[in-house]
């Protein structure tokens, strides 16, 4: 009996061992490819390696040449922009909102939680016809602020469901102690609920912050000239060209997007830690 315990344990432990060996390299062999094809001279993939024999920083001293047709500069500022912005009106429309559905009952809640459930199932690419014609209305191709704008919406159906989740979670005997000492919602909301919901804050602001750097169709319909184009599309158009495209200098600007999110994901890493509001009721 002991022996087939210790066998089944070992085949488990086996298993998941194979499954996680998979997964890293699933997801670190592209990575170690791109790197390389960076470092790798030459415009083409055929005579990259992942160790590159002749490394070279020509392809990221390129990016930053000053080109006419390359200007990353500028992409990147414009990406940093767009990302940031909406990372901050996502948190503060999904906070309000959630906090709004998880604490206050209302006619219609049940309604707006099942179309919010309903939007999150119709893609944001799926009305780009109407969202270029409301562009073109309002005057308002090339804008950045639109294209925020049009993010954060995108962003509130399902970051509102994890969000009011997390709310949920967190006892309303909370709230009552509060409102007993002379607390309004306001006061409960910025000083209660959003420190304990850090967590999910977090998580909030990593879908908010890099939602835009891999978007490509909707910034694509919104951006129409070199300048106000954000990285996917600068990046996009190196590799589209069918004359000169220029795959190791795409794939050191793409290693370059990974920079700002690493940087991100470091000052909430500490944030994703939950089990905070156990903390809470206890103090």
């Amino acid at each position: 009996m002991l022996t087939d315990m210790k066998r089944k344990k070992f085949f488990r432990l086996l298993f998941s061992y194979l499954l996680l060996t998979f997964m890293v390299v699933v997801i670190i062999y592209p990575l170690l490819w791109t790197v390389g094809a960076s470092f790798n001279p030459g415009n083409s993939l055929v005579s990259t390696s992942i160790i590159p024999e002749n490394p070279t920083l020509d392809h990221y001293k390129e990016l930053f040449a000053g080109k006419d047709s390359l200007q990353y500069g500028n992409w990147y500022l414009n990406s940093l922009k767009i990302s940031i912005f909406t990372m901050l009106g996502t948190i503060l429309s999904v906070s309000f909102t959630a906090y709004a559905f998880s604490r206050f009952r209302f006619k219609g809640r049940k309604n707006a939680l099942t179309i919010f459930l309903l939007l999150q199932m119709i893609p944001q690419f799926s009305a780009l016809i109407a969202l270029f014609v409301l562009a073109q209305i309002l005057g308002l191709m090339n804008s950045h602020w639109l294209l925020i704008l049009l993010y954060i919406g995108g962003q509130i159906p399902m970051n509102t469901y994890l969000m009011k989740g997390y709310m949920d979670s967190i006892p309303i005997d909370l709230d009552e102690s509060a409102k007993i000492d002379g607390a309004s919602n306001t006061r409960i909301f910025w000083q209660i609920i959003m420190p304990l919901s850090k967590p999910m804050v977090a998580v909030v602001a990593m879908n908010g912050f890099t939602g835009p750097l891999g978007d490509f169709i909707l910034s694509s319909t919104i951006l129409r000239t070199p300048e106000s184009y954000t990285l996917p599309i600068g990046l996009y158009n190196l590799v589209n060209d069918v004359m000169g495209a220029s795959y190791t200098t795409f794939a050191a600007g793409a290693i370059l997007i990974s920079i700002p999110i690493a940087i991100v994901f470091l000052l909430l890493q500490r944030n994703f830690v939950s089990g905070l509001t156990a903390g809470g009721t206890k103090g």
